[in-house]
């Protein structure tokens, strides 16, 4: 495989097909890409084309069509596609149809993997070094994968090819949303996808654990409690992971928890598990049973109080309740046994809080303390909560939080603790 500069074209002199890039720009090139990209896993008139549906027969294509196809090097051969009668046809596909099973065929064949600016690879799953599967789900796995001509280790989620339609959609959502955030540091990158064999591989940073993982090792396995300090940069990351979502895509996440916040020894956090984020209309979502019930805020539980759509609030009070479990080593909340207890604890009772008394500053106690104001008018969005002093200090601050999540790390790995935290899907 060749590197290719930044205009796309091959180092190699060799002429290349003229493939979907899946990147993550913002311009017009971008937005097609992304689109060419759903085309491809949505499938045709409806249908979970290139999952669980088989893909259709080129006999009912035009000739031209099929020289089209092998113009751009997709030959019959390589495709495993049968060949186009030369005898009258009736044309029974979409012209539609006909453009997403073209694009699902070249993802089969070929991706586009951009690790940067200016470096983009023609890449295939035979390019892929499988170093051993970190993640295993409903949907599928994910495997740590080398991409042996940029030397690039990065986290491959293969999607199997049998996910139904809510699964599917959530799929698409989840890369519309990282397609797009290229620029933001506090999102997982996507590199590029293709198709093997039916499955979609979808390859990603990779980051070392999910904060879920890291906070039980630190107070189950060493007796010890994350840094205030630690914690103001994990909360600075993801404030602005999520206005990001809200004020660039008009998007609310929905599933804010620990286990959707990776970390890395480069002292990178990022937000991740786009699956179920909800398109904002007028700052409203509507959606009501989407996320993790023990997260969710009062209004999303409340069907009274819900009833007129929620905003980017409900996860400002999903932030807070991990913010208390992260810093106290436990969920703030009693194990419930029915949606109805959860529902009177959570709307009736007092919110959870954080205490000065147990050695936290009053600044950070008041801040987990207002995300967690149950009225939800009364809660700050997230241009309130950037201007908090927590915040503005915790950003200011200068840590090496790539040398703690290092240390944490090395005690994780010798002790052969399950790192990475993965998600449906």
């Amino acid at each position: 495989m060749s590197n290719n500069d930044s205009n796309g074209s091959s180092s190699s002199g060799a002429a290349r097909p003229s493939l979907p890039q899946l990147d993550m720009c913002q311009d017009a090139v971008g937005t097609e890409k992304r689109r060419q990209l759903k085309l491809a896993i949505r499938g045709t008139s409806g249908s979970t084309f290139g999952f669980n549906s088989p893909i259709p027969s080129l006999q009912s294509l035009k000739c031209e069509e099929n020289n089209k196809l092998l113009s751009n090097g997709l030959t019959s051969k390589q495709q495993n596609l049968p060949r186009v009668r030369l005898a009258n046809t009736t044309e029974t596909m979409s012209e539609k149809s006909k453009e997403r099973l073209k694009i699902c065929q070249t993802i089969q064949s070929t991706g586009k993997l951009q690790l940067s600016e200016n470096k983009v690879y023609d890449f295939t799953s035979d390019d892929l070094q499988d170093l051993g599967e970190i993640g295993r789900g409903g949907f599928g796995t994910v495997n740590k994968m080398l991409h042996r001509s940029s030397d690039t280790v990065m986290a491959v989620k293969r999607i199997r090819s049998t996910i139904d339609e809510n699964e599917q959609k959530q799929l698409l959502m989840d890369l519309d949303v990282v397609m797009k955030s290229n620029e933001c540091p506090y999102i997982v990158q996507f590199y590029g996808a293709l198709f093997k064999e039916g499955d979609c591989w979808i390859c990603m940073e990779l980051m070392d654990t999910s904060l879920d993982k890291f906070y039980k090792y630190i107070y189950e396995k060493l007796d010890q409690r994350i840094p205030e300090s630690i914690l103001g940069k994990i909360t600075v990351a993801t404030v602005k992971a999520l206005n990001y979502l809200k004020e660039k895509l008009k998007i609310i996440h929905r599933d804010v928890k620990p286990s959707n916040i990776l970390l890395d020894s480069r002292g990178n956090i990022k937000l991740c598990d786009f699956g179920i984020s909800g398109q904002l209309v007028d700052s409203i979502a509507k959606t009501r049973d989407a996320g993790c019930r023990p997260y969710m805020a009062p209004e999303r539980i409340d069907p009274v109080r819900g009833r007129g759509g929620y905003d980017v609030r409900s996860d400002v009070w999903s932030l807070g309740i991990t913010l208390v479990e992260v810093a106290t080593g436990r969920f703030p909340y009693p194990r419930w046994s029915s949606v109805f207890e959860q529902l009177c604890q959570v709307v009736q009772g007092d919110p959870p809080r954080l205490q000065t008394s147990n050695n936290f500053s009053p600044h950070f106690v008041n801040f987990v303390n207002t995300c967690l104001i149950k009225e939800e008018n009364q809660r700050p969005k997230y241009n309130k909560l950037l201007e908090h002093p927590f915040i503005k200090r915790s950003d200011a601050e200068s840590l090496d939080v790539a040398s703690y999540i290092s240390e944490i790390m090395a005690a994780m790995e010798n002790d052969g603790a399950f790192m990475y935290t993965m998600n449906d899907p």
